[in-house]
């Protein structure tokens, strides 16, 4: 048996030792030096071995009543290893905050460099569909299918793109989860095919010339705000999104240069844009300037300048047009352009490097900077404001708003 004598007359060797007291109890002299109380047993017929402390912190007396206690762990058939990581979990679990899914989501969201308006409508999804009933649920213990029912209660409501769009939401928080090591698994990934398909709605555009040119010549007629009237009339030659037109500030533009530089931070692919500017383009804005100049936006809001136009402007003017939704779109304005300036034989990349678009090969992307294809666009642009000069000069100016027969 050991005493605090033997145990203070110990000391290290070549290698690792133990001196053993009773009852499966023993001291381990490592080559270092620190004493370690070590308890030796077999559960289920293999042998284990439970470390109990270190000498002197843990008295001889304190190691073997920490003994005592592991056997009588045994004799009821339970492991002390095991039953010690069971109980360190537990503390764990008590003192830690549960990872709740609105944390985890509020952290991927945080994360993310994307334009406002896109944050806007993924804090939208969340709030709206997806907190409601997963917010204070750890996010570990939330199944496939209480997932599921939780977007299906969307689904039923007719919303098929909405649900669609929560499910992505969750899928990106939950992988993002499984990188941080908070869970083990995506669970949307069982959600495959689970939800009713959305159905494919494009954006309403008017691509026939001679509607094109119907529709120039009521733009022409608006009798609503100036500001606006200018955005309907810029919005066909510069085909650009209507986020990104909307909230234009007059220090990108560059005037004498006819040159638009909209920054990464305002585009939808975070990656900066130039708009080379009709003669027709630069005219307008002129004449807009002496309006809208003095301040930051050269759309400014109706009812303060610190503010952009609103988001539906723009539908807002085509609906009072005479254009409903199913026939005419803010967005429509880039279709309009891409089916046309195609069918008219311009470079589908010079295209494709005005409209913004992402690249997919990304060996190719690499070299579709904001310059690229830049003179042939520029030569595009001016013809693409002739061609609608021409469009709108082929008949009568309308002089009255549109009306759907």
């Amino acid at each position: 048996m050991l005493t605090d004598i033997k145990l203070r007359a110990l000391r290290p060797r070549d290698g690792l030792y133990r001196v053993a007291d009773r009852d499966g109890l023993a001291i381990e002299v490592p080559v270092s030096g620190a004493l370690r109380w070590r308890y030796r047993y077999r559960f289920a017929g293999k042998a284990k071995m439970l470390s109990l402390g270190t000498y002197p912190a843990i008295s001889l007396a304190q190691a073997r009543q920490r003994r005592d206690a592991a056997r009588a762990l045994l004799a009821q058939d339970i492991d002390p290893s095991v039953d010690r990581q069971a109980a360190k979990q537990a503390r764990v679990e008590v003192q830690a905050p549960a990872m709740t899914f609105r944390k985890v989501a509020r952290q991927w969201m945080e994360r993310q460099d994307v334009a406002e308006v896109t944050a806007n409508k993924s804090c939208w999804i969340f709030e709206s569909f997806l907190f409601p009933d997963l917010a204070d649920r750890p996010i570990g213990e939330i199944t496939a299918r209480e997932l599921l029912d939780v977007l299906r209660k969307v689904e039923a409501t007719g919303m098929l793109e909405t649900a669609k769009r929560a499910k992505i939401k969750a899928g990106q928080v939950f992988r993002f989860a499984v990188l941080e090591g908070m869970v083990d698994n995506d669970p949307t990934t069982s959600l495959r095919g689970a939800l009713k398909p959305p159905k494919v709605k494009h954006h309403a555009a008017v691509t026939d010339p001679a509607m094109v040119g119907e529709l120039l010549r009521a733009i022409d007629g608006f009798s609503g705000q100036y500001v606006t009237l200018c955005a309907l009339k810029l919005a066909p030659m510069l085909f650009v999104r209507p986020g990104e037109l909307r909230q234009a500030e007059w220090v990108e533009f560059d005037l004498d240069a006819a040159m638009w530089r909209i920054p990464a931070v305002r585009m939808k692919m975070k990656a900066a844009h130039l708009v080379p500017l009709s003669t027709q383009v630069v005219t307008i804005l002129r004449e807009l300037q002496t309006f809208t100049g003095t301040g930051r936006y050269v759309f400014p809001g109706l009812r303060t300048a610190s503010r952009p136009m609103s988001e539906n402007a723009i539908n807002a003017a085509l609906r009072r047009l005479g254009y409903s939704g199913e026939e005419m779109t803010g967005h429509g304005f880039r279709s309009m352009a891409a089916t046309r300036l195609n069918e008219m034989g311009w470079n589908a990349d010079a295209i494709e490097r005005q409209l913004a678009h992402s690249e997919s090969n990304k060996v190719r992307e690499a070299y579709t900077h904001a310059a690229q294809y830049l003179d042939e666009r520029t030569r595009m642009m001016q013809a693409w404001a002739d061609y609608l000069d021409g469009l709108r000069t082929s008949a009568k100016v309308i002089a009255i708003d549109r009306k759907v027969g």
